[in-house]
């Protein structure tokens, strides 16, 4: 019985069931003011991160739309360059039926130009 009384208080002694020392309330404040600084520490890390997931996903965004519009650019411009060339294929044309056409005149003139004046008409 008496081993059972001596645990029972052992206990209590243990536990914090006794007096309390003086300065407890001391390092209970202190205790409480370090975990506050610790929460406003971490909330502060958390926003940090928040903050740099929203830009890592602005820019994932940013990137992947730059790739569209490279892409549709790309379809554009092969387009458009397709279009130059024929075009230009289109301008060579009448130039060479232009030149040609100039050529085959002079021809033309030479044929009728023998040489001799023609001959005037009489008048009645």
């Amino acid at each position: 019985m008496w081993l059972g009384l001596a645990v029972a208080v052992g206990l209590a002694v243990s536990t914090g069931c006794g007096q309390s020392p003086e300065d407890s309330e001391a390092r209970l404040a202190v205790l409480e003011a370090e975990g506050k600084q610790m929460d406003q520490a971490l909330d502060a890390v958390e926003d940090r991160l928040l903050g740099s997931q929203g830009r890592l996903a602005m820019w994932n965004e940013l990137g992947r739309r730059h790739q569209e519009v490279s892409a549709i650019q790309c379809k554009v411009a092969d387009a458009h360059m397709a279009a130059i060339l024929k075009h230009e294929d289109k301008q060579n044309q009448k130039a060479r039926m232009v030149k040609q056409r100039n050529s085959m005149a002079s021809v033309d003139k030479a044929v009728l130009t023998s040489g001799k004046a023609p001959a005037q008409q009489r008048s009645n």
